[in-house]
């Protein structure tokens, strides 16, 4: 099922204006929901709303307060929040344009997919996305999204555009109170050299779809034993992890494993190029054969 857009309004950019709607780039469907439940019923946890002096309170009967004082608040009216007139409830303004590397990885918080709203929205919106493309620059603007003041920024991303939610400058963590207790050690260079080849031999591609949430799987294969009324499959558990006794020793058997892996992957290659060619032989009826998809 295609996401709905949550979001329409205006792109600016000076006096251009471009109708543009949001979508969320990312889904929960992974993520395992857990209820709360009354054991010896087996009924769910439900939670009521209640005030102190009061008892259980209706929905229509809840407004919102700011507390100003212990036990004091100032009530705000919901609707006095929608009537504040602020142009950036509907307008994305872009104020800068940035190269991407200038922000900071923290501050990047939730993307989503940017597009036009409406025919009369490509043209525009193909420019801005075209002109940000061929210089590189990342647009940075503000608006107000579900009730909070939003720095954003706006990159290109296939062929259209890319908002990520940006973190404001009080909500970053200096790291330096952090960082001072990491002590000053006295690198050796062989180490230095042997951690820089060990990282040399495993870079590669940026692969998410590699990486396995065995967490989430587990997790999953016990509630479907439990429905099923058996034991759940054993996962194997990864090696914890050792004490380091030699960062030296541990590098060296690192790389020496790298080179093991790297040569039996070779070895296997060669192999399978000889068995194919076989001097102009057919291989062994006996292989099966991959199905297509």
């Amino acid at each position: 099922m295609a996401p709905r857009a949550f979001w329409t309004g205006h792109l600016r950019l000076s006096l251009v204006n471009i109708p543009v709607k949001l979508y969320p780039a990312t889904t929960s469907e992974r993520t395992i929901a857990f209820h709360q439940i009354h054991e010896p019923s087996g009924k769910r946890v439900r939670y009521q709303k209640v005030a102190p002096g009061v008892g259980p309170v209706e929905n229509e009967e809840i407004t919102k307060g700011y507390e100003y004082e212990k036990g004091k608040y100032v009530l705000i009216d919901p609707k006095e929040i929608d009537e504040l007139k602020l142009e950036s409830k509907q307008t994305i303004e872009l104020v800068r344009f940035v190269d991407e590397d200038a922000i900071d990885a923290r501050y990047y918080e939730t993307p989503y997919y940017l597009l036009p709203d409406g025919e009369m929205a490509d043209e525009g919106y193909v420019i801005v996305q075209k002109a940000l493309k061929d210089t590189g620059k990342v647009g940075v603007g503000q608006f107000i999204l579900r009730g909070h003041g939003n720095i954003v920024a706006i990159k290109p991303c296939g062929k259209g555009l890319l908002l990520e939610v940006l973190r404001h400058a009080d909500e970053v963590r200096s790291a330096d109170t952090l960082f001072k207790e990491i002590a000053d050690v006295k690198i050796d260079k062989e180490a230095l050299d042997l951690a820089k080849e060990l990282i040399q031999r495993k870079t590669g591609k940026f692969e998410p779809e590699q990486f396995k949430d065995e967490y989430t799987e587990a997790v999953w294969e016990l509630i479907q034993a439990k429905l099923e009324h058996r034991a759940p499959e054993i996962v194997t558990e990864l090696p914890g992890t050792a004490k380091v006794i030699n960062i030296m020793d541990a590098l060296k058997k690192s790389v020496q494993q790298g080179k093991g892996a790297s040569a039996g992957k070779t070895a296997a290659k060669r192999g399978a190029t000889s068995a194919r060619s076989g001097n102009g032989k057919k291989t062994a009826k006996g292989a099966p054969k991959r199905k297509s998809a």
